[in-house]
């Protein structure tokens, strides 16, 4: 990114040969990134029964 910026090709192409740009491939890893987190709420609230980001008021780890 430091030679050319967000804009520049990347180096991979799809199998017709088109390029996608670096901003268009952060873009996507940041998308996925987000998803991927999101799953990762789901289960921690499914092991501990938490909900959000912050433990209630008094809430205490049930070993």
């Amino acid at each position: 990114m430091a030679d050319g910026g967000l804009d520049q090709l990347a180096h991979v192409s799809t199998p017709d040969g088109r390029h996608a740009s670096l901003r268009r491939l952060v873009c996507d890893l940041i998308e996925e990134y987000g998803r991927h987190t999101g799953h990762a709420d789901l289960l921690r609230e499914a092991v501990d029964g938490r909900a959000g980001e912050d433990p209630p008021p008094g809430w205490r780890q049930v070993s």
